[in-house]
């Protein structure tokens, strides 16, 4: 079996899911999500899910990958990599993608996600090792990632070490394999052919639609959302794993900062955060996957790349 991808990636508002919505109610197909957070179960406004956009068309676009884990689990890249693989073998099981008339449309802002299955990466089943996370927490990234690159370049090559979390997970992995024999992965069992497409837009359009979002966000309730996972007992130190707009939300609601204080440190986070995407993407190009770069409203474009391959 074999299956064509079209992936869309780009970073956090820049209109990913809207384009690939639209691609796929165009060509008939179906989307397979590569975010790192809306796998989680309850964390919908926080993660910008966008899952009314999926129902903007008629019929509604099916998705794959969205709500797959509960918040207290660790969901990990090796997971999301194996369900990533099963989930396109069974779509090149069936119609119409067995016949290889329509392709599947991967979107995501997790750029090694998508870098892990489009390149195939050879990943470890490595357990959480919480003493060591705790040991690593307190000290500086820069120093974290100084000792990454030289005790295990080629882990590091592989780690976005501008999050402090991957960097900590490196280690993990690291530390792991070289006391225990590691499982690794499947490989996808079919013959997957990628086609990626990057969403190009200016800083100052990025930034102004960053700060509509986060408006928007916390009107729509995403105070309300950390405040109740905070209480069906998620743990305020799991919320900072998940993400930057939880850990800021929850230092609101617990009194650390103005709701002042909190919006505008989200704003600047998240663009921070946008800048990082960007990073990781320019450097999927230059460790050789193409990515083809098209304005958020060029259907067309990535409709072009189905013909072609036809």
């Amino acid at each position: 079996m074999s299956l064509h991808v079209l992936a869309i990636v780009g970073p956090t508002a820049c209109g990913k899911t809207r384009l690939g919505v639209e691609v796929a109610h165009r060509l008939g197909s179906e989307i397979v999500s590569a975010d790192s957070r809306q796998v989680y179960r309850g964390l919908d406004i926080g993660t910008g899910k966008d899952l009314a956009e999926y129902a903007e068309v008629d019929p509604p676009i099916p998705y794959h990958l969205v709500d797959v884990a509960d918040p207290e689990q660790v969901y990990t890249l090796f997971r999301f990599q194996q369900d990533c693989y099963r989930v396109l073998r069974e779509l090149a099981s069936r119609s119409p993608f067995a016949d290889h008339s329509v392709p599947v449309i991967m979107v995501g802002g997790s750029g090694l996600y998508v870098e892990a299955v489009v390149r195939d990466y050879r990943l470890a089943d490595v357990p959480n090792n919480a003493d060591l996370r705790k040991r690593l927490d307190f000290r500086n990234l820069e120093h974290l990632v100084e000792e990454l690159k030289q005790r295990w370049p080629d882990i590091a090559v592989e780690t976005d070490v501008a999050s402090k979390r991957r960097v900590i997970r490196a280690f993990e992995i690291a530390e792991f394999r070289e006391r225990h024999p590691v499982r690794y992965g499947e490989s996808p069992g079919i013959s997957l052919r990628f086609s990626v497409f990057g969403i190009e837009i200016a800083r100052e359009e990025l930034r102004r639609r960053i700060g509509l979002r986060l408006r928007e966000r916390l009107e729509d309730g995403m105070v309300e959302e950390v405040q109740g996972l905070l209480d069906r007992g998620v743990d305020p130190g799991r919320l900072k794993d998940l993400g930057l707009e939880y850990r800021e939300v929850a230092q609101y609601l617990q009194g650390k900062k103005s709701r002042e204080e909190m919006t505008s440190d989200l704003e600047s986070a998240i663009g921070r955060f946008a800048k990082r995407q960007l990073t990781w993407f320019r450097g999927m190009e230059r460790r050789g996957t193409p990515i083809h770069w098209i304005k958020a409203d060029d259907v067309d474009s990535v409709i072009s790349a189905r013909s072609a391959s036809k």
